[in-house]
């Protein structure tokens, strides 16, 4: 694709990063045969390539009306398309500089801007956001269905071993999920405890960033970042192996930390570092699964049939393909066939509360693939797509890491 960019923008390090991107694309639109967006309104603006002649037309100094932001603001970030691109095109890359000129050019008004600060102020504050979803499943009865149905009953948290062995890891703790889901990280440690392996958490450590960065905020993104990094690197030093994330849509950002803070002398080296060192917690325990296979023999099959999502970030964003499938029949799961499994569910983050009947809609195109098997349960990998698809479900949702877990504790 030739590009023109404007001269304010020609010369900056986001406006080469995107006349790099925007150069590779050749315009063949296979992207667009797995896009959600496009697929739900055959509009090609609703689609990748079509928003990628939409920041082309900003970048080269068009004008940005709500339109440019509507399309945009559609889009998942599911990564769909970069799997499909035969040309490597980084869309997301593209796709976040777009939204950030955006936010500049034109700034959010009214609910719309009230919505988003309302989010990134309460949920990547743990001690917000947990009292907050405690009062909600007390207030219930009283709050708009779709609300509601975002605030299931809180499972307790198992069992979390205390630290004994050699090798250590930690655990990102992360921001919503310890208040909807908190037995998913002490499953982690249960489970890599029977591996050989402690993990740990640091108390100072909290949301990823994904959240305030996916909502206009890319600077309190990178204020996570540089706080987590903070919190990590006293027991990266003293030998932790890895930064074990839980929420694959957690794994994709912190992965990204490098880039994130690639123009902060003071923090891009040790961010790289902590990038490199994160791992989808199915990285972890693919690389034990002949130990942890002797422990699952013990306890007998599990005779449950199980249908797994993966969400977008995990197949799209970290490009883990199979694995949790893998180690879900090792540990005895009857796995069903999941029919367009490359396509979203429509959670995205705070997708669903900012774009509902969009979500709804994928959401129950989702839960129709994901029956399709008739499974008894319903597994994935990330803590939105769980509450999201939860919503619209007859079937249990749990964390695959939970369900692995709760085998190795010799349950169904």
């Amino acid at each position: 694709m030739q590009t023109n960019l404007a001269a304010d923008i020609k010369d900056t390090a986001r406006g080469q990063e995107a006349d790099a991107i925007l150069r590779k694309c050749v315009h063949c639109g296979f992207c667009t045969a797995t896009c959600p967006t496009y697929q739900l309104f055959g509009d090609e603006l609703d689609g990748p390539r079509g928003r990628i002649y939409l920041i082309k037309q900003m970048l080269e100094g068009e004008p940005v009306t709500e339109k440019t932001r509507l399309h945009l603001d559609r889009c998942l970030s599911c990564r769909s398309c970069e799997s499909t691109c035969p040309s490597g095109v980084q869309y997301s890359r593209l796709l976040d500089i777009g939204r950030e000129m955006v936010a500049e050019k034109v700034p959010r008004t009214g609910a719309g801007h009230w919505k988003r600060l309302a989010l990134k102020t309460l949920l990547p504050r743990r001690g917000l956001f947990t009292p907050a979803a405690t009062l909600g499943r007390a207030l219930r009865p009283l709050l708009p269905a779709a609300l509601a149905a975002k605030l299931p009953d809180r499972p307790a948290r198992g069992a979390w071993p205390e630290p004994r062995h050699s090798r250590r890891m930690i655990a990102l703790a992360g921001c919503v999920q310890p208040g909807l889901a908190p037995d998913i990280n002490a499953a982690t440690a249960r489970v890599l405890d029977a591996a050989g392996i402690s993990l740990v958490e640091a108390d100072k450590a909290g949301c990823c960033g994904a959240v305030r960065f996916h909502l206009d905020d890319a600077e309190g993104a990178r204020e996570d970042a540089r706080r987590n990094i903070a919190a990590w690197w006293p027991l990266i030093e003293a030998g932790a192996e890895a930064i074990v994330v839980t929420a694959s849509g957690c794994g994709v950002q912190v992965k990204d930390y490098g880039h994130l803070l690639r123009d902060d002398a003071a923090w891009r080296e040790r961010a790289a570092a902590v990038g490199n060192l994160a791992r989808d917690v199915s990285e972890i325990v693919i690389a034990e699964k002949e130990r942890l296979a002797q422990k699952l023999a013990a306890v007998g099959p599990a005779g449950k049939k199980a249908a797994f999502h993966s969400p977008c970030t995990l197949q799209h964003g970290l490009k883990i393909r199979g694995v949790v499938e893998e180690l879900l029949t090792a540990a005895g799961f009857e796995l069903t066939f999941v029919p367009d499994s490359h396509l979203c569910c429509g959670s995205a983050g705070t997708y669903s509360v900012l774009q509902p009947e969009i979500s709804g809609k994928l959401r129950d195109n989702k839960m129709e693939a994901l029956n399709t098997g008739a499974p008894e349960i319903i597994a994935t990998a990330n803590i939105g797509c769980l509450i999201h698809l939860q919503s619209g479900s007859g079937h249990p949702v749990r964390h695959w890491i939970e369900l692995l877990a709760q085998r190795l504790e010799g349950g169904d």
